[in-house]
Parts: structure tokens; sequence; C-alpha cells
């Protein structure tokens, strides 16, 4: 859990599980993107439940740092798409969190349509 110090006095408390979800959803956005490894994605709906397989979120000293696997659509640039999520990985938990990402590390895990995903 991070924790945020408020303008009102209080604080703000950020689960891990809430900045996984922000960069799931986030590396979702990127084109390209056939879904992440280890079943956060499945049927085209984000199962929560499975979110902590495939991803890795790490808050040291109020800073985040991200690891994920993810899946890429056949013929699609793998660095392209790489470099997509990281930026909007990145970007969404900055946004919605105020917390800085030094780093986003992405492992292109599988291409869809190979026959580990059929």
């Amino acid at each position: 859990m991070t924790e945020i110090k408020s303008d009102s006095g209080g604080k703000v408390v950020i689960t891990d599980e809430v900045l996984s979800v922000i960069a799931v959803t986030s590396a979702l956005e990127a084109e390209g993107i056939a879904g992440l490894r280890g079943n956060a994605m499945e049927g085209g709906k984000l199962r929560r439940r499975h979110l902590s397989r495939g991803i890795r979120v790490k808050v040291t000293d109020g800073l985040v740092y991200v690891n994920l696997a993810i899946i890429v659509r056949m013929g699609m640039k793998l660095a392209t798409v790489s470099k997509s999520v990281q930026e909007k990985v990145k970007s969404g938990i900055e946004t919605m969190t105020g917390l800085k990402v030094p780093e986003v590390n992405v492992v292109v895990a599988q291409i869809a349509g190979d026959a580990k995903s059929e």
C-alpha cells in the first residue's frame, strides 16, 4: 500500500491492487495489444481475480515500478507496441495517482495467433 499526504490534512492510501488495475487498463489501450500474460484478460473482460498474474507493481520511496508481460497481435511491430504500453502505463498511473513512475518494464511473452494462444 502507498500512502499519499492530502492537502486536507488526512491521508490517502492506494493499494498495490489499484495500481495494478490502472496499469492493466492503461496497457490494454495500446494498439496491437491482444492481452496480458497470465489471464488478467479473458474473453475481452478484465478479470480482477487474476490481475496479479502477468503484472508486478512495486512501490519504493513513493516511486512506482511496473513489470508486465504482454501478448501482441500477430503482424504488429513489437518495439512500437511495447513503447506504447510503457507510455500508457506511465501516464495512467501518474495522472490518476500523482505518483511518479520511473520504470515500466515490458516482456513480450506471446504473439496472438501462435499455437499457444489458440
